[in-house]
């Protein structure tokens, strides 16, 4: 409940394209995020430098300029957006994506649930148990860039080691049975 009343009431609140919030809304989102931090010894302060919360009504589409696939060319495309947070900028959140992952945890899937922002590695026990956590995750990302990721990860995870933690962070939570019965090490860890 703490955790939960201190998002609410410490991050400012940005309603974007006249969208109007609810308590529902803040409720839901505030709820979600603290599942992440909740048991962490640094707690709220685990999201420090999350200042502002905007939420757009649906998935934001953008146009995005990026690498093409052989060297020196690009892509202009449009790209949709369900949310994205970066260091010590605003969380921007599809409320309608928010809403549905909430409502179905099965599909692995959470907008909401900030990796993105947290610092570094989850806090552990030792130097020992921090590498184990390196070892683990960089083999596993390196198995789902090589297209063996399975059903659970989203190969969007592939991207690069943030978006793996925020890919592995999301099935943890919302489908952690399947997670330690496919992969064990990457659960424990």
């Amino acid at each position: 409940a703490d955790l939960l009343e201190g998002i609410v009431t410490t991050t400012r609140w940005e309603a974007a394209n006249g969208f109007e919030l609810t308590d529902e809304i803040r409720t839901v989102i505030a709820a979600r995020a603290a599942l992440l931090v909740l048991g962490l010894e640094a707690g709220l302060d685990a999201y420090h430098d999350v200042s502002t919360i905007i939420v757009h009504p649906s998935t934001m589409r953008f146009r995005q300029v990026s690498g093409g696939p052989t060297s020196g060319t690009e892509v202009d495309e449009d790209v949709d957006l369900l949310g994205e947070a970066s260091y010590r900028g605003p969380v921007v959140i599809a409320w309608d994506a928010a809403k549905r992952n909430a409502r179905h945890p099965e599909h692995g899937h959470d907008v909401v649930l900030l990796a993105h922002v947290v610092d570094g590695p989850p806090p552990l026990p030792d130097d020992e148990a921090r590498q184990r956590w390196i070892d683990v995750c960089t083999r596993e990302l390196a198995e789902l860039r090589a297209g063996h990721g399975g059903h659970l990860l989203d190969p969007y995870g592939a991207t690069d080691p943030g978006e793996f933690f925020a890919v592995a962070t999301e099935v943890f939570f919302n489908r952690p049975i399947e997670l330690e019965d496919h992969k064990p090490e990457l659960y424990d860890v």
